[in-house]
């Protein structure tokens, strides 16, 4: 039987603290919150009943339950007021030494089985422990921000932690109704070990003018279909408390993937540490706002930059496979004339087929009417000979990822197009000037990365080469925009944005499993839970393929000699073993 606390104290009352003391007086605990001084006891108070007032606005709560929810909160400014503590959480600033005093005290106020929790995002839980005389009774309970709202808590144990007591906190997280995950003590726990390293590279990206801020966010939330971008999200977070965050990591991993990028450390000196500030890699239109307004980085509206485009009417298609006929129908839908050119008349009728599929099941679902889905297919034709493509003005190569296929399709294709006509190519990993060396014409090839399923995925990545012309880049956009695609910009890298920023973070989660730090489902659960994201890592790595993964990994790795980039011996075992996620039926888990 796990025990109960019936009496909690939380010591700090900033945001977290404060979210975690209504967590707790939400379920009917006493709680007891400490502050240093009367004015942290106000605003920690306003913070609370700022927030229940939001929930009886929403009809989440009524005021009979919003008042006995704020009657269970008394507040100090004295550590000795929680003398009758079952369980303390401290949620003060990510410093150790602070904490250390902090837990120094509350040993010799507290009574001897009382178990002393911290709330720290980033710092040794064993360091901190041993600033007691109780280091078995001291834990990790790391709340996500907003406390109220997120679901996540990790429970981290130390290597003398009583097992108890982890049992116990497990127990009263799941009683709060939050979903603990458990896991050993290391910097960053789960979800910010491998959270962080992403978002550093991401600020990495935009220090060196890769892509910009806009670009970077839309990237990953339309193409991995993340709650927030990077960028926007190390505002809400606050760049001072990010820095922390991977000075920690960096200073237990030495992996230079974890050094905090140099702008980071610039922009903190500048005052400028997002949100809170009213700036930060965007401008808000106050502090503590979360509207962006535009500043001199916003980009201008597309149309805008003064460069023509070129007119596109007729567009091509080389490929059959399943990117292939979705790009067909993305373009069809949208009015273009489509040619679909396959090696033979069988498989060009066969690709056809998978488009009308795929509009029937529109049809079936009500989203689109019986003569609209014969006008787009009316829009499509087959060919077999590159010759039938020379009338075209866009011609988009979706065959296999290999380039010297691609470059023999490009080389075709040189051969046929009009002057003038724009070559794309839909590769996720391999180099696009490769693509445009096989041609006469390298200023007309442009990368157009769609994701899969293309008909559903709003997101485009518009690479440009060091040859591309100006006025293909603006085509190239104009034309995503007109399909009803998100398109993004960046230079032709292994990765381009969004593998670039996903493939590490996913080599980083196998790495971590690897080294029994916590188990597959904890770290699903853990990214999932805590910080929004679709998917975790071990089911989205088991849905895309473990082979296809280790390729993508293994182009970035020879791209950017970064040894944390080097594929995880672990995914190097399970594709040699065979299992390839779920299109073998066996991966990281078994289907």
């Amino acid at each position: 039987m796990a025990r109960e606390f019936s009496t909690v104290g939380v010591v700090g009352l900033g945001t977290m603290g404060a979210g975690i003391a209504e967590v707790l007086a939400r379920t009917g605990v006493q709680v007891v919150a400490v502050e240093v001084d009367d004015a942290g006891i106000e605003r920690g108070r306003g913070h609370i009943e700022h927030s229940t007032s939001r929930a009886l606005a929403k009809g989440k709560l009524d005021e009979a339950g919003r008042d006995e929810l704020l009657s269970r909160v008394t507040y100090s400014t004295s550590l000795k007021d929680l003398a009758g503590a079952d369980l303390v959480i401290e949620a003060i600033p990510e410093s150790l030494e602070l904490k250390a005093r902090v837990f120094a005290e509350l040993d010799t106020i507290v009574g001897p089985d009382a178990i002393l929790a911290s709330n720290t995002s980033s710092l040794s839980i064993t360091e901190i422990s041993v600033h007691t005389g109780r280091p078995g009774k001291v834990v990790g309970l790391h709340f996500f921000n907003p406390a109220p709202v997120l679901k996540l808590t990790e429970v981290v144990k130390t290597v003398v932690t009583e097992p108890d007591v982890v049992t116990d906190v497990v127990a009263f997280a799941e009683r709060l109704g939050k979903e603990p995950v458990v896991m050993g003590d290391r910097a960053g726990f789960i979800a910010n070990a491998l959270l962080f390293g992403y978002l550093n590279h991401a600020v990495s990206m935009f220090e060196t003018k890769y892509a910009t801020r806009e670009d970077l966010d839309a990237a990953m939330r339309y193409g991995c279909g993340y709650p927030m971008g990077p960028l926007a999200l190390l505002d809400l977070i606050g760049l001072d408390t990010a820095y922390e965050i991977l000075e920690t990591m960096y200073a237990q991993s030495r992996n230079r993937l974890h050094a905090p990028a140099p702008i980071l450390k610039q922009m903190i000196t500048a005052g400028q540490l997002g949100r809170k500030t009213g700036k930060g890699f965007y401008t808000y239109d106050a502090p503590d706002s979360p509207n962006v307004v535009a500043d001199a980085q916003t980009p201008a509206a597309a149309g805008d930059a003064g460069v023509s485009t070129r007119d596109v009417q007729r567009v091509g298609v080389v490929g059959t496979g399943t990117m292939a006929t979705g790009i067909v129908e993305v373009f069809a839908r949208k009015g273009f004339d489509v040619v679909l050119r396959a090696r033979s008349a069988d498989k060009a009728t066969a690709a056809i087929a998978k488009v009308r599929k795929s509009l029937d099941r529109q049809v079936a679902k009500g989203r689109l009417a019986e003569e609209e889905r014969d006008a787009i297919l009316g829009r499509v034709s087959p060919a077999v000979e590159f010759e039938e493509l020379a009338d075209c003005d866009l011609v988009v190569e979706a065959v296999a990822e290999e380039l010297a296929i691609k470059q023999a399709v490009f080389g075709a294709l040189d051969e046929v197009l009009k002057p003038g006509a724009i070559l794309a190519t839909t590769t996720s990993s391999l180099p696009v000037i490769e693509c445009a060396a096989a041609t006469s014409r390298p200023a007309d090839v442009v990368g157009l990365h769609f994701f899969n399923p293309a008909p559903i995925m709003k997101l485009v990545e518009i690479v440009e080469t060091i040859s591309t012309a100006e006025d293909v880049v603006a085509t190239a956009h104009a034309i995503c925009e007109k399909v009803g695609k998100k398109p993004v910009h960046c230079g032709d890298r292994a990765g381009f944005i969004v593998n670039a920023l996903l493939f590490p973070y996913l080599n980083d989660a196998i790495k971590m499993l690897e080294a029994h730090y916590a188990g597959a489902d904890d770290i699903d659960s853990a990214m999932k839970v805590g910080c929004g994201l679709p998917m975790g890592p071990f089911e989205l790595l088991d849905v895309v393929g473990l082979d296809v993964s280790l390729a993508i990994e293994r182009t970035l790795y020879n791209e950017f000699r970064e040894a944390g980039y080097a594929p995880a011996p672990l995914l190097e075992h399970l594709v040699t073993a065979g299992r390839l996620g779920r299109k073998t039926g066996k991966g990281f888990r078994d289907y």
